[in-house]
């Protein structure tokens, strides 16, 4: 048998660069709209076309590893996001661009609701999940910072296409590991809900374009798809969302949580780079740097997250969570356009890092707590789903607080509101048991039944 582990190592290397490739643009933007004379609203687009994309296909996506086996999908979606890659790397105008991050959500969503169904089927419920899904939420959360982080050093020292041509290797390496270690997995056979798909993708896209500027039109062509993939969910015979999984466990409380958290960590790393160098004067490479306190606190608080849920509670360690994430919000709005780095970012980064990566981890275990095997790619879909498009929606409302004289203070006290509402509604979780505690299994994950790929 191969090791459950070395498949870990290899679906999360894949999470962590479908999580850094939404925020890894965000120090190279000034260089992105500076070459390709970008506005800011286009700026926006560079990184709402791949969250959207992304986020709006993941349901799909989890669907048809459900259907025509998770590794299959998952290896399609990689290969997808590396041609988008290499897209976006030699685009030679915005709507290449643009079109290019599209193509990388599109196998960002293949990706990565297939990527967490392979987690969930090699660990049972149990310490070995706990501890697998702990490792899930750090990679997660660690993405966003490592993103900004890379983009810093790469657009200082080769320019702002390298951001987007480095992800090449490493999909490459993803393929070939895959295919050496992950285990094949019987598909589940059935229908693909095309109708639902084609639903909730167009309105989604419409509520984002119409919170962007578009108009209410667009607004209200979106909000009336959205209703209409709801009617028809409950009518298909094998809906792209089942209606039964929002019952399951806390799937429904922790799913719109994870979009409230999602709108803040989306808008935590688009603006903060740009405040670093439009307001702080920083060169790319200093404000990559300066996120190394964030993702280290990212990486603190996802390892002591089992430890907390073990002694709290749910109940009472995600609400801790989003109020330290909430403050760190409040903190960063007030800095001033003089302030340093060690008496102006560095506290707010670390109460930021420690409440996002305890938040990733106990709402990524409450979204999959009490799912049935069956359903665990629909699981990761809906979970990525509600991030993604949390995010992009909260990035689309957010945007249009900053310009002006008003700097970027208002968008991070907007951020801190919506973190706020979500911690008021974590007070309210069910006392359900979770899975993070120990459990009476072996030292090892119990056996996988492997099954062959059809040819």
């Amino acid at each position: 048998m191969r090791s459950p582990w070395r498949a870990l190592t290899v679906v999360a290397t894949a999470q962590f660069l479908v999580v850094l490739t939404t925020s890894i643009v965000n120090v190279a933007l000034p260089a992105i709209g500076s070459g390709l004379a970008l506005s800011p609203t286009g700026l926006s687009w560079v990184v709402n076309a791949y969250v959207l994309a992304f986020g709006s296909l993941l349901l799909l996506g989890g669907r048809l590893g459900d259907v025509l086996g998770r590794r299959r999908v998952f290896l399609a979606g990689t290969a997808v996001f590396a041609v988008g890659s290499v897209s976006a790397g030699f685009a030679g105008s915005s709507w290449l661009l643009v079109a290019a991050r599209g193509a990388q959500g599109v196998g960002a969503a293949l990706l990565a609701p297939t990527a967490l169904g392979i987690v969930l089927t090699l660990f049972p419920p149990g310490q070995h999940r706990a501890r697998a899904l702990g490792i899930w939420g750090a990679v997660s959360g660690i993405g966003g910072a490592a993103g900004v982080l890379l983009s810093g050093l790469l657009t200082g020292l080769f320019g702002w296409r390298s951001v987007f041509l480095a992800a090449v290797p490493v999909a490459a390496a993803i393929l070939v590991a895959t295919w050496l270690v992950v285990p094949a997995d019987r598909p589940g056979g059935g229908r693909i809900d095309t109708a639902g798909a084609a639903l909730v993708t167009g309105g989604l896209v419409g509520v984002t374009v119409g919170l962007s500027g578009g108009g209410r039109l667009w607004l209200f062509g979106g909000a009336l798809l959205l209703c209409a993939f709801a009617a028809v969910q409950r009518r298909v015979a094998q809906p792209l969302l089942r209606p039964g999984i929002l019952r399951a466990g806390q799937v429904a409380t922790a799913n719109v949580l994870m979009a409230l958290l999602g709108a803040a960590w989306l808008g935590v790393f688009f603006f903060l780079p740009l405040y670093q160098q439009r307001v702080l004067g920083y060169s790319p490479v200093e404000a990559g740097l300066t996120q190394l306190p964030l993702a280290l606190a990212i990486v603190a608080g996802s390892a002591l997250t089992p430890a907390a849920t073990r002694r709290l509670g749910p109940r009472v360690a995600l609400p801790a969570a989003l109020a330290l994430l909430a403050a760190g919000l409040l903190w960063l709005a007030r800095t001033p356009a003089d302030g340093s780095f060690l008496t102006a970012l560095a506290g707010p980064s670390l109460l930021i890092g420690t409440g996002l990566g305890v938040a990733f981890v106990v709402l990524t275990e409450l979204s999959a707590a009490g799912v049935p095997p069956a359903d665990a790619g629909l699981a990761g879909g809906l979970v990525n789903t509600t991030r993604q498009v949390g995010g992009a929606l909260g990035l689309a409302v957010l945007t249009q607080l900053v310009g002006g004289d008003r700097g970027y203070g208002p968008a991070f006290v907007g951020a801190a509101v919506v973190v706020a509402l979500a911690a008021v509604l974590a007070v309210a979780l069910r006392p359900t048991p979770t899975n993070t505690g120990p459990a009476p299994t072996t030292t090892e994950p119990a056996p996988t039944t492997v099954g062959k790929e059809n040819p």
